[in-house]
């Protein structure tokens, strides 16, 4: 029974452990969308986490979304700021898609799952951009300037507050959908290999 445990453990940690690489490798590929301020951009690297929380647990999804910013440290321009909050906002999406999950294993869990999730991750980003990021930033850029960033966009944003809801919260929100999309296509192929050894 103990040496049961030992293995099941032992597997879940590598399952974990290379969910996490490929996390922070797919972190390395960052896209614009041009509907949003040129600062924000778009990387599918709480994927493999969200895909490992619906396989292994919400826990399991966070330590892939520690272990992923913990690597991206290597490399850090914010000091672990951004890693930080990467990690809150991640950690946002994964645990209440995956605990909604975990209670009934259905295609329409999932889907609530991953839209409670998406909403959790875009209040969550806001926080974290209002209080912690966009302050980080003022050290380095002027505000006025990290603003008109998002005026560009759209003429609406005026100040920090209305960046934050106009410019960050709905680009917090597309990604939680393209998120929630893509999971909901690749989790059932991923997951035979994932529940393998548990």
């Amino acid at each position: 029974m103990v040496t049961s445990r030992k293995k099941i453990s032992v597997s879940k940690m590598t399952k974990i452990a290379m969910m996490s690489v490929l996390a922070f490798v797919i972190m390395q590929l960052e896209l614009i969308v041009p509907i949003f301020p040129s600062f924000l951009k778009l990387d599918f690297s709480d994927l493999p986490a969200l895909i490992g929380a619906f396989a292994m647990g919400p826990m399991a999804g966070v330590a892939i979304e520690g272990v992923k910013n913990l690597l991206h440290l290597m490399e850090t321009s914010t000091g672990g700021v951004g890693e930080l909050a990467n990690f809150a906002i991640g950690s946002a999406i994964v645990i209440p898609s995956a605990l909604i999950y975990a209670k009934n294993k259905s295609k329409k869990s999932a889907i609530i799952g991953l839209l409670i999730g998406t909403v959790a991750m875009a209040i969550v980003g806001a926080m974290a951009n209002y209080f912690v990021l966009i302050p980080f930033y003022t050290a380095f850029m002027p505000i006025d300037t990290i603003v008109e960033l998002g005026t560009v966009i759209n003429p609406a944003i005026k100040s920090v507050g209305t960046l934050v809801l106009f410019g960050i919260v709905p680009f917090n929100l597309f990604k939680g959908l393209v998120l929630s999309a893509l999971t909901l296509v690749f989790y059932k192929r991923i997951s035979p290999i994932l529940h393998r050894g548990l």
